[in-house]
């Protein structure tokens, strides 16, 4: 089968410059090549394309009428080669959790650059990301998920400020005593506020006796970070960003909860594609240990 954009490339060097040697060093092949594509060439279209009886390569009628066209076949691969170029390097849109550290993002993209993916990343709270992907402003989505669907999960407990010990805690010890005008509260993030996360901290308040008010969602990391910080209540968080915020970290004692994402895109490849090339990038950002997993 003839490669009739490469033969072309050759037939327009070689007519416009009346020579097989100097057509084929134009185009970086050895002139046997030239006159290979050339010849299967003419076969394919069925006519000689140039008058081989003198020293140079002269056109024939033929090939004059065939080669305004070979030079426009040319010209559109070269513009598809450069479209293709530029769309490889265009940066995918993806949106991910806004409480991914800075300095594991710019990991992911350094491993993306390394992979030959650009990606425009996007630290987005968790309901707006979904509505994005949904309206088609961005390619690729971190969502949460149960933990059932989910390709990177990660366990939850409960940070507290100071403490050098980090002993499970059971939900149970937040109980308040008869006559006790305060009590502990555990914060949920609004990355967290979902049903499989907030309603299994809810039914083991319950439970536990707690207080309605002893299980609440904050407006923002901030806002729950400072009532961690200002005394005795709890963030939920993983570990890793109990580390990064500098807060001792306690797993719930009788209970698994997790925080769970899995990535979804407008076009399935580059889903699979992100995924497979940059499954421990993005653990890593999302606080999924990655030391034993599948990912590393």
């Amino acid at each position: 089968m003839v490669d009739l954009v490469g033969a072309c490339r050759v037939f327009v060097q070689v007519g416009e410059r009346g020579s097989f040697t100097l057509g084929a060093v134009a185009i970086g092949v050895p002139q046997t090549v030239a006159s290979r594509r050339i010849a299967a060439l003419e076969k394919h279209l069925g006519g000689l394309l140039f008058d081989r009886s003198g020293r140079r390569a002269v056109l024939t009628a033929f090939g004059r009428d065939l080669l305004p066209s070979a030079k426009r076949l040319v010209e559109l691969a070269d513009m598809l080669e450069s479209d293709a170029e530029q769309a490889r390097l265009r940066p995918m849109e993806f949106v991910v959790p806004d409480i991914c550290p800075v300095g594991q993002l710019a990991g992911l993209d350094a491993a993306a650059r390394d992979l030959g993916m650009a990606l425009d990343l996007l630290t987005v709270s968790s309901g707006r990301r979904v509505e994005l992907l949904n309206t088609r402003e961005v390619g690729l989505a971190l969502v949460p998920v149960p933990p059932r669907d989910a390709a990177w999960s990660v366990q939850l407990g409960v940070a507290s400020a100071g403490g050098a010990a980090a002993e499970p805690l059971r939900i149970e010890m937040l109980k308040p005593r008869r006559g006790q005008n305060t009590f502990r509260r555990i914060w949920i993030q609004p990355e967290d506020d979902l049903p499989h996360i907030r309603d299994l901290l809810q039914q083991a308040g319950r439970r536990a006796a707690l207080l309605p008010a002893q299980i609440a969602v904050a407006r923002s990391i901030t806002a729950a970070l400072s009532r961690t910080l200002r005394g005795d209540d709890l963030l939920l968080c993983t570990s890793a960003q109990a580390a990064e915020l500098k807060l001792t970290w306690h797993e719930l004692a009788g209970m698994s909860v997790y925080r769970a994402y899995d990535l979804r895109a407008r076009n399935g490849d580059d889903a699979r594609r992100v995924t497979d090339g940059l499954w421990a990038p993005i653990a890593r950002c999302l606080g999924v240990p990655v030391d034993t997993a599948e990912g590393t």
